[in-house]
């Protein structure tokens, strides 16, 4: 979700209501100390942005205070710890999945965390580098006993694609075995996704990445059909959401922060039209943000979305 889960497209979600718990893109505990949270791309909230978890990007226990005492200034309402992203970039210095690896540094990294913050704190995992449920197992009960308070995981394993369909029968396993709270991540991009996912994983919530991106009223959805909230049904027009998206960016963004930031959404955000891929196509070759504004606008006006409440976002 780098490039995606920033304050725009929180604002969008949102407005549309039915989120529990906001997050932010993965922020590097090396560098957050130095961040200056009125401009970084990273670090820009709205006040209605909350709760706000902020996700820690670490590989090394000697970095967690002074990232701690960053997010205290920055008023993070919880701390998450990625232990799952599995991207080469971040594997190669020993963070993301790779920690899953390196039990006795993750041991000293929660039991610091927890030390230095009364905030909320989970992790993030993903099923491990290949199958091994006793290993699995074991790496869930240390993230409990260090006092981790609550456990999302991706149910896939390191190398597989997202075009796999998720093992959500092995988080049922983890739900078994822990007494903190687990949430699932991975392949829901419909109600249905969502209430399947729940009955295979028997997850205490859920954690939504691309389809957020893709759908952004799908919180509301789930929270009015799964869990009987009282938010009224999604009034979708997707002109206007993709415009109240650019308009976020522009108003809340430097400039060399806003384009890269629309194509990445628009590459999700395509995915509700028939001939979608010709506005993707049209944005990312955008060479400003006017020029992409443009270029949709004329788009939509040509263009009518997929039939039904969400798009087919499978990759």
């Amino acid at each position: 979700m780098a490039g995606l889960t920033h304050s725009a497209l929180r604002q969008v979600i949102q407005g549309f209501g039915g989120i529990g718990l906001l997050s932010t893109e993965m922020l590097s505990a090396k560098r957050l100390p130095a961040e200056n949270p009125a401009v970084s791309p990273y670090l820009i909230r709205a006040a209605s942005e909350q709760p706000l978890s902020y996700q820690i990007l670490v590989a090394k226990h000697t970095k967690i205070a002074s990232a701690l005492d960053a997010l205290h200034r920055f008023k993070a309402d919880a701390v998450d710890i990625n232990m799952g992203c599995p991207a080469s970039a971040v594997g190669r210095f020993g963070a993301g999945i790779e920690l899953m690896e390196n039990p006795n540094e993750v041991r000293c990294i929660v039991a610091e965390a927890r030390k230095r913050t009364k905030l909320p704190l989970t992790a993030k995992i993903r099923l491990g580098i290949e199958l091994d449920k006793g290993k699995l197992k074991s790496f869930c009960m240390l993230l409990q006993d260090e006092g981790i308070d609550m456990l999302s995981v991706h149910a896939r394993l390191k190398h597989e694609s997202f075009a796999r369909k998720p093992r959500w029968e092995h988080i049922a396993s983890i739900k078994e075995w822990a007494t903190i709270p687990v949430i699932a991540n991975g392949g829901i991009f419909t109600v249905q996704d969502a209430v399947q996912c729940l009955n295979v994983s028997g997850a205490d919530g859920l954690m939504i990445g691309r389809g957020a991106a893709a759908t952004p009223w799908l919180f509301a959805q789930i929270a009015r059909v799964v869990y009987g909230l009282q938010i009224a049904e999604p009034a979708i027009h997707l002109p206007l959401v993709y415009t109240a998206f650019l308009d976020l960016l522009t108003s809340s963004f430097m400039p060399k922060y806003q384009l890269g930031r629309l194509k990445e959404f628009t590459h999700h955000f395509a995915r509700n039209f028939e001939f979608g891929h010709y506005l993707a196509s049209r944005v990312q070759s955008s060479a400003s943000m006017d020029e992409a504004r443009e270029r949709a606008a004329v788009f939509f006006e040509k263009n009518l979305p997929v039939t039904g409440s969400n798009p087919s976002v499978q990759d």
